[in-house]
């Protein structure tokens, strides 16, 4: 993005700051935790921290609408469920800036047409490379697809370790948040989300 471009929000425009603003954000930071910014070691950390930053966060330039356009019809009549599943994601908790480091697994039912299933895995990270909870990056992933695609079901399923949870607070390690979406024919249908947690490894009474 240029200098100062606009980032559109639901609600209002906010104006980006500039690459030398977000790396004096940085120094600020870098002093209020107790060190000193110009020593040599942290010399050039505002422009790695910006830089890095930039690939964490590059879900707000994409578009997981435009990832799901081109589809195709040549799949001689099926109309069963497709599945992608274990596809690793990393977000940052918007509460504290934490990782979130998981897996998703994401199915539809195609009406006439599919999609590449690299595009399904490209939905994902544009969500997920944003600032998150996850329960909303599980809904936007269903409703991105089933908005888009118009298939006859979604069911997309995360399970998720909070840092903001391992690493600071109650300091609990090993835990997995599990959150879960499912539209049409996976919500209507028990026996359709039966097969499908069948299929991604988690017992069918977790949900």
């Amino acid at each position: 993005m240029t200098k100062h471009e606009p980032v559109i929000k639901e609600d209002d425009v906010v104006i980006r700051p500039t690459q030398a603003e977000a790396e004096d954000a940085v120094r600020t930071l870098l002093r209020w935790a107790g060190d000193d910014p110009n020593r040599e070691g942290l010399l050039d950390t505002p422009r790695r921290v910006t830089k890095a930053y930039g690939e964490w966060f590059q879900g707000y330039g994409q578009d997981p609408e435009e990832m799901l356009q081109r589809t195709f019809s040549e799949v001689e009549g099926y109309q069963d469920m497709v599945l992608l599943k274990d596809i690793r994601f990393e977000s940052y908790c918007e509460h504290h800036l934490a990782p979130i480091i998981g897996r998703a697994h994401v199915a539809y039912i195609p009406t006439d047409r599919v999609v590449g299933i690299s595009k399904l895995a490209r939905v994902v990270d544009a969500f997920a490379k944003r600032m998150q909870v996850q329960e909303k990056m599980t809904a936007q992933i269903a409703n991105t697809i089933n908005d888009t695609l118009k298939p006859r079901g979604v069911a997309v399923v995360l399970e998720g370790e909070h840092h903001c949870m391992s690493t600071r607070g109650v300091h609990k390690h090993g835990v997995n948040m599990v959150t879960s979406a499912m539209r049409g024919a996976f919500d209507s249908d028990r026996d359709m989300r039966r097969e499908f947690m069948s299929l991604i490894g988690n017992p069918t009474n977790k949900l």
